[in-house]
């Protein structure tokens, strides 16, 4: 009995120093650069999930809450030849950081961390690694990271007299602000 109450409370303790982190407004954006043309589109709906105890990140991206400066960009980026929004309609990242203990949750600073984990676009998931920062300042906490992915490994194609303007390298930029949940 009195180590189950010890257990008990270290297994309270050890789940009181872990937080959980929310965020429904996260930032996604993405460009390529091309002579022929510059695609930007920008999502500030992403839902993500940071588990502070774990390292665990969680990532979602409705795909039509991208939005682009033409359009007629924005139209088409949902169609089967892009991202196929009817029968795919969110773009999913799960994973962890891997240095975890390079990262001091209860001090502020700006933590140089990697993250390892799935990318999900389409029907195609496929393991990234991404270097990022995690910002901690006055209990919150921010997480920034820039990587490149290629569209084609995810069923990104296009109509055939567009390819040209669209680069085969997509950058992607995360910003997210966390609360605790």
């Amino acid at each position: 009995m009195k180590n189950s109450f010890l257990l008990i409370i270290l297994l309270f303790t050890f789940y009181a120093k872990a937080q959980d982190y929310i965020t429904r407004n996260g930032n996604i954006s993405f460009s390529s650069h091309t002579p022929l043309e510059d695609v930007n589109a920008e999502n500030n709906e992403v839902a993500s999930t940071l588990n502070s105890a774990t390292g665990a990140f969680e990532f979602k991206a409705v795909i039509k809450s991208f939005h682009f400066k033409k359009t007629a960009m924005e139209q088409h980026f949902g169609d089967e030849d892009y991202m196929d929004a009817e029968k795919y309609p969110k773009a999913s990242f799960s994973g962890k950081i891997s240095d975890l203990s390079s990262v001091n949750f209860g001090k502020d600073g700006t933590y140089k961390v990697s993250v390892q984990g799935n990318l999900t676009i389409r029907d195609v998931t496929k393991p990234i690694n991404a270097d990022g920062t995690i910002t901690v300042k006055n209990g919150a906490v921010t997480a920034q990271s820039n990587f490149n992915v290629n569209r084609k490994d995810y069923h990104v194609i296009g109509e055939a007299f567009v390819q040209k303007k669209i680069e085969d390298e997509i950058h992607i930029s995360v910003n997210c602000q966390y609360e605790k949940r």
